[in-house]
């Protein structure tokens, strides 16, 4: 096979790849209002989504760090298999208690489809190729935001949920095949030292931390359990950065946070996570409990957030091949501060075009900044860490996600109609423009250094 024949086989695998992960949660959680009405469980309701989510971000790190002790294209298939496992079981479930178990399966290996494309994608292109890349892989989330829930719902009213489900296999199946007939790695092969301690801690540590953000978003006050779990967490981690430090091949690399374009991608990158699960929560919100109008419209004013974010993903792509990452970086994210400035001046009678308008800006924004994050990573270092680094990545974004949406609801008023509702979230939207700011700033820190126009790693 030709070398651009076996890199556009590459690429097809890597979308295909992503596009099983982004399609996953609308498509799902368009399908879980019939799910519950099959299955019953409706106190798991939640739990359906949060297991995947939570055993996504504690495996994301994993897979990275392994993928640079194993090859990507073993540990791509691992997690791809886990993958479609969980998803053929969750099909199967009887019971919600089985969905919960069994997307817990999924969410797993899940972690290897959000990581090891990008860590490819350093590894197979070259600096400029790597940005359009990018742009094509930002697109399929685009347009998985789009097809995702008229997908799910297709999918629901004429065949079965289970379907949702089922759907994966023959798009796993098609990467699987496509990326082993066309990846073909050439590596130093010896044994191996896994960071079995490490793992564990972070594990531990990871999921004591995102159980008690949960409970506390729904208790919404400090209880003895969520004490005792944040108590759990922090020691966790403790233990899991000493074990990390004397490590001899630590799944976290400490050396990773002194390069500073790693550091401040991270940074930036869970600060942007955090912003962009709470508005992707909340203005439905704004829609359905402020202005009093229906789902329907709720998705119309999100609907923009989707079209834009992979064209500015694909002109991200165009002007790092022009200017340095640093300036991309900060067009982006200087385009996604106006647009919280603009969140903050929403009132009761703000139209939907208007809202439209605001979502079309922060997806623009978004598509900028981490597209231009992500190549920086990808180029910061060399193939013997990439996985660690783009897993890095990754597990920060993931965090900002799962913390966004748990901290932002302690802000939201019980009663989800009317003034008290619109007085609660425009404290969480000005919130919002202070940690875009906080991003804009901290990635202020790449200009004028060495580095922020980046060469190809080997």
């Amino acid at each position: 096979m030709k070398s651009e024949t076996k890199k556009k086989s590459v690429i097809a695998a890597l979308l295909i790849a992503t596009f099983l992960t982004a399609i996953e949660g609308t498509i799902v959680s368009t399908a879980m209002p019939k799910i519950v009405e099959d299955l019953g469980g409706s106190r798991l309701y939640t739990w359906v989504i949060s297991v995947y989510l939570l055993t996504t971000v504690i495996s994301t790190p994993i897979f990275g760090k392994l993928a640079d002790l194993f090859g990507r294209r073993i540990m791509f298939t691992i997690g791809v298999i886990i993958f479609l496992v969980g998803s053929t079981l969750s099909g199967f479930s009887q019971t919600m208690e089985q969905l919960v178990i069994f997307r817990m399966i999924q969410g797993i290996g899940a972690g290897a489809l959000t990581t090891i494309p990008f860590t490819i994608i350093g590894d197979v292109f070259a600096f400029e190729q790597r940005a359009k890349v990018q742009g094509w892989i930002s697109s399929v989330w685009g347009i998985s935001g789009v097809i995702g829930p008229l997908a799910g719902g297709f999918i629901v009213d004429t065949i079965s949920w289970h379907w949702i489900f089922f759907m994966n296999l023959p798009f796993g199946i098609a990467a699987l095949i496509l990326l082993s007939v066309s990846l073909h790695e050439q590596f130093e092969k010896k044994k191996p030292t896994i960071d079995y301690a490490g793992i564990f801690t972070f594990a531990v540590s990871m999921t004591a931390f995102l159980y008690a953000l949960t409970v506390l978003k729904e208790e919404k006050h400090m209880t003895t359990t969520i004490f005792s779990l944040f108590i759990i967490a922090i020691v966790g981690l403790g233990l899991f950065i000493w074990i990390e430090a004397k490590g001899k091949e630590p799944m976290l690399p400490l050396s990773l946070f002194t390069n500073r374009i790693i550091t401040i991608a991270n940074l930036a990158g869970f600060l942007l996570g955090f912003i962009l699960v709470t508005v992707t929560f909340y203005i439905p919100l704004w829609v359905q409990g402020v202005t009093n109008l229906n789902a329907t419209y709720s998705g119309i004013a999100m609907l923009p957030m989707s079209i834009t974010w992979p064209f500015g993903a694909v002109l991200s792509g165009k002007w790092l091949g022009k200017m340095s990452i640093g300036r991309t970086v900060l067009i982006g994210i200087s385009v996604v501060v106006v647009a919280c400035i603009g969140l903050i001046f929403f009132q009761m009678n703000t139209t939907i075009p208007w809202m439209m308008v605001i979502t079309g800006i922060i997806g623009f924004g978004f598509g900028i900044a981490f597209t231009a994050f992500t190549v920086a990573v990808q180029s910061a270092v060399d193939w013997k860490m990439r996985g660690a680094a783009m897993g890095s990545n990754n597990l920060m974004r993931n965090l900002g996600q799962a913390i966004g949406i748990a901290v932002s609801g302690l802000w939201l008023s019980d009663e989800l109609k009317g003034s008290m509702l619109q007085e609660s979230l425009h404290t969480v939207f000005i919130m919002l423009a202070i940690l875009a700011l906080c991003s804009f700033i901290a990635s202020g820190m790449l200009l004028g250094k060495k580095g922020t126009q980046l060469s190809l790693q080997k």
